[in-house]
């Protein structure tokens, strides 16, 4: 294999599963909710596949990422999620990250940065913070524009 084939091969990977990520998102735009979805990915199986629901549940802590993190941790028995990518459509806010590093999820990818609430680089950087007992993996800019333009369309629509 040439030197750049894995990462092509990695980033074909991680377009599939982001278009996953953002089929879910479109869920939540369906029940009025901020259109983020999220996939979460062990061994090259999707074992999670959650989208935003606080309006539907009215839970401030019904987020994507923590209802992913939650059926993750379902599907492989512990709440330790070794081994697992997290794919979503938006940079994870402080509550998502501080899971994330809790779960010991292995890697992230999001799309879209998040200047107002991100904690994955924008305005924190909780998932690689040297303080903390475990760094995640981060990658982003993953189907950004497709994942942008979704939310700004919702936001046109609301306003």
């Amino acid at each position: 294999m040439t030197p750049g084939a894995s990462d092509q091969n990695r980033t074909d990977l991680d377009s599939y599963y982001m278009l996953q990520a953002l089929d879910a998102a479109y869920l939540a735009e369906e029940n009025g909710d901020v259109p983020i979805g999220c996939v979460i990915v062990h061994n090259g199986r999707v074992i999670a596949r959650a989208y935003n629901q606080r309006e539907q549940l009215q839970d401030p802590t019904a987020h994507a990422e923590i209802i992913a993190l939650t059926q993750a941790s379902a599907a492989l028995g512990s709440w330790r999620l070794l081994g697992c990518t997290m794919y979503v459509t938006l940079e994870p806010c402080s509550m998502c990250a501080g899971a994330l590093v809790l779960a010991r999820i292995d890697r992230l990818v999001f799309a879209c940065r998040d200047p107002k609430t991100g904690a994955c680089g924008s305005l924190y950087n909780i998932v690689q913070d040297d303080r903390l007992n475990h760094r995640i993996e981060t990658e982003s800019g993953i189907l950004s524009e497709n994942c942008s333009a979704q939310l700004k369309k919702f936001f046109r629509k609301k306003r």
